[in-house]
């Protein structure tokens, strides 16, 4: 076989992976959402979603066991903002608004990513990331038809942003090692670590020693139709964690960054979808009009490559993504 031919098997297994990493993580929030309406509360959800994975992902720790030494700071950034602070914040945020709402503010990372490196850094942006960060600030507000008053819950919208300021606090701090000089973590030892950190952190926050235990044992509603509820969570911690953890690195390795970044923006297209056919979440045309642009927008911002020694802008799907070289999500 010869080696352009290796190379475009290659990318088709990429854009396959990164397309069921897509999938995986867009169905986390339709998961979660009929198990906070029967009764477990959001942090619970994602204490279970975090400690899960990362008992899955256990092996992974003990394999890379050198990691916490060499880069413990990563490893707390991760842990407490991508796993423990956007997953509940998100959780939280689906709670009050639509699925897909909630996901697109969360698509916001990569402008405020940009706007750290223009105002906090003071470092210049190129016009096309500014373009972006315009783009997506203006579907955001055709998404929460702004015109009508904001009729959508405020705290949801604040938590969903909160949601998007960790994923920005994250990138900003693993930047803070990327001029080290070491050799770069395996991306899925720093994620099973994570998990862990994650898990820790959360059990002194949510307190699962409360939560109601007997909702796991019983049904759940999804539009309609009783699902088990250890199905559903199963679901959240093999699928929309594990499978979309390792899918979504794996493909990176094989895929450039502005590609990866595509496909990752079908994650909020996806968890639109799902929101609409399985929980009865309809979107209005301009919402999805200006879904698409938010969409747009990230992908600009975070395609543009900024003034040298600025944080990289990363796609809103991931931490994941930034840790391989390119740039997870909730």
């Amino acid at each position: 076989m010869s080696e352009s031919s290796q190379g475009g098997s290659g990318k088709g297994a990429g854009l396959g992976l990164a397309l069921v990493s897509a999938l995986a993580f867009g169905g986390s929030g339709v998961a979660a959402k009929p198990l906070i309406e029967a009764g477990l509360d959001p942090l619970h959800v994602v204490w279970l979603r975090a400690t899960g994975a990362a008992l899955v992902m256990l092996p992974l720790a003990v394999r890379h066991r050198s990691l916490p030494r060499r880069r413990p700071a990563l490893l707390a950034g991760f842990g407490l903002l991508a796993v423990a602070g956007v997953q509940a914040c998100y959780f939280a945020a689906l709670s009050r608004i639509p699925v897909g709402v909630a996901l697109l503010v969360e698509y916001l990372a990569p402008a405020l990513v940009l706007g750290w490196v223009r105002f906090v850094q003071r470092r210049p942006v190129t016009r096309a990331a500014a373009l972006g960060v315009v783009l997506a600030a203006g579907g955001l507000a055709c998404v929460v038809e702004i015109w009508s008053g904001l009729s959508f819950d405020a705290l949801g919208l604040l938590l969903a942003l909160a949601a998007a300021c960790c994923q920005v606090g994250y990138f900003v701090l693993a930047d803070q090692g990327s001029d080290a000089g070491d050799e770069a973590p395996d991306p899925l030892g720093v994620i099973a670590y994570g998990l862990l950190v994650g898990s820790a952190v959360l059990t002194v926050v949510a307190r699962p020693w409360n939560m109601r235990w007997s909702v796991l044992a019983g049904s759940a509603d999804l539009n309609g139709t009783a699902v088990p509820a250890v199905a559903l969570l199963a679901w959240i911690v093999l699928i929309a964690t594990v499978v979309a953890y390792v899918t979504g690195v794996l493909s990176v390795r094989r895929l450039s960054p502005q590609v990866a970044g595509v496909v990752a923006c079908l994650e909020a297209v996806v968890a639109t979808v799902l929101a609409w056919v399985l929980l009865g979440e309809h979107l209005s045309a301009p919402q999805i009009a200006g879904g698409a642009v938010v969409l747009v927008g990230a992908f600009i911002a975070q395609s543009s490559t900024p003034a040298k020694g600025a944080v990289e802008p990363v796609a809103a799907g991931g931490p994941d993504r930034e840790l391989s070289g390119h740039r997870t999500s909730a």
